[in-house]
């Protein structure tokens, strides 16, 4: 029975987040409508598994186009889950990251950290600020409160961000315990993360109807006809996207 106590424990979170989380996804996603309909783009980042969570809001069916993840190889544990979580720890590392990318005033950038304690996520939302973006954090209060952060600021993510997203996990994010065992299994900030990336991009798209404008929302590129569709979309934002 204890996969059926995962997911029950999973949707128990979900339902903590439609009851608590609500407020705060809609005034994210007033504010990314608002920055699209004006011609700019919503970033993604995040370090370790966190960067799953970037890039489920990029270049997914029935997603938005004019989403951007930012992508860094050594902290998506591409080249090993030690060296990211090293590289995730390094001061001036957000900095170099972001010379890669267009970020500009008036855009978004959705920061995902679980723990929200490690020096990258916390400088990517200071340099984010110091631009002049929003900064939406998505992360659990929970666990972040417990810990102390790593960054020389002493702060957390959830301190720095104009908007915070909890994923209302546990502290350690895993929440299934073994008699015989004596971490818990099954963490949940991968799943719930998801659940509350693509609610507010369907929110943001519902907005952006809403002010009379045409969201820019891809289709599968598994049905016949969507690449080409897809890709004269994401002309639109050459240059802003950096991968595609």
């Amino acid at each position: 029975m204890s996969a059926e106590i995962y997911l029950k424990e999973v949707q128990r979170i979900l339902n903590e987040v439609v009851t608590t989380q609500m407020e705060s996804i809609h005034k994210a996603a007033k504010i990314i409508a608002d920055s699209i309909i004006k011609g700019r783009v919503v970033h993604l980042f995040g370090t370790g598994h966190s960067n799953l969570l970037a890039m489920e809001g990029w270049y997914r069916a029935g997603g938005l186009m004019a989403a951007n993840a930012i992508l860094d190889p050594d902290l998506s544990m591409l080249f090993g889950g030690l060296r990211s979580t090293r590289v995730e720890r390094i001061s001036g590392y957000a900095e170099a990251i972001l010379e890669d990318y267009d970020v500009q005033p008036g855009d978004t950038i959705i920061i995902i950290s679980n723990s929200g304690r490690n020096i990258v996520p916390i400088e990517m939302a200071i340099l984010a600020k110091e631009r002049g973006l929003t900064v939406v954090a998505l992360t659990s209060v929970n666990h972040s409160s417990q810990e102390p952060s790593r960054h020389p600021s002493g702060k957390r993510l959830f301190e720095l961000a104009d908007i915070v997203l909890d994923n209302r996990g546990v502290f350690g994010d895993a929440i299934v315990q073994f008699d015989s065992l004596p971490p818990k299994v099954g963490p949940t900030s991968g799943t719930i993360g998801a659940a509350i990336i693509n609610a507010l991009m369907v929110q943001v798209i519902k907005d952006i109807l809403d002010q009379g404008a045409t969201p820019p929302v891809g289709y599968s590129s598994n049905i016949d006809g969507a690449d080409e569709y897809n890709i004269a979309l994401l002309q639109r934002y050459r240059g802003k996207v950096k991968h595609f």
